[in-house]
């Protein structure tokens, strides 16, 4: 589990391809000394398990799957990538939670600068726009988001200043993909509502309407 606050910009040694997956390695400032083989660290959002390690730099297994649901496929040798180790029980929850397993790639559509932010618009499948709320979180390449604005196929984004130095927001362009997560809360509502049709949920909409979630 991850909270959406990067700790380094970590940058793509190397990516071994086999028929079937990959082993990539980062370059990173954080302390790997404190890694162990086994621990989980996202990469631009995507939970990856550390496999080896060595002195500023970390090995990582790919599947198969996460090439299939991420951008990872399109990175190459000396791409900067996110990075954030995983949360620790007593860690402050600066960003929201964040799981590290990528709902949908989405496409940066327009930027804009009003002002000292820059106005993202990424366009997402219209599957992943019923977990997008406006004011509500979302991940992108494992950054955690404040969302403006949501139209049918897309959603807005007002960035700061601090997070384009400190992550890789500041090199997306128009075209440029990237890995979204929605807000895990949304999914668990939705699946309690709609678990088993024929068996009344204990949890229905005239409940949480009852008590003010609605």
């Amino acid at each position: 589990m991850f909270t959406g606050l990067i700790e380094d910009c970590g940058t793509l040694k190397s990516i071994a391809r086999t028929s079937t997956s990959a082993v990539i390695t980062v370059g990173t400032s954080l302390p790997t000394e404190s890694l162990t083989q086994g621990d989980s660290i996202a990469v631009n959002g995507i939970c990856l398990t550390v496999t080896a390690k060595e002195t500023h730099a970390f090995s990582a297994d790919v599947s198969p799957e996460t090439f299939s649901r991420s951008t990872l496929e399109l990175l190459r040798t000396g791409s900067r990538v996110n990075l954030e180790r995983a949360l620790r029980v007593g860690d402050r929850l600066g960003g929201h939670i964040v799981t590290g397993h990528v709902d949908a790639v989405g496409t940066v559509k327009q930027l804009s600068t009003v002002n000292n932010a820059v106005l993202i618009e990424i366009e997402v499948p219209v599957s992943c726009c019923r977990y997008l709320i406006e004011k509500g979180s979302v991940a992108v390449d494992g950054i955690s988001l404040t969302i403006n604005s949501v139209n049918a196929n897309s959603f807005h984004l007002s960035i700061i200043p601090h997070t384009l130095d400190k992550t890789t927001l500041k090199e997306l362009r128009p075209g440029s993909k990237v890995n979204i997560e929605t807000d895990i809360l949304g999914k668990y509502v939705e699946r309690l509502l709609n678990y088993d049709p024929g068996v009344k949920p204990s949890l229905t909409s005239e409940i949480l309407a009852k008590h003010g979630f609605l």
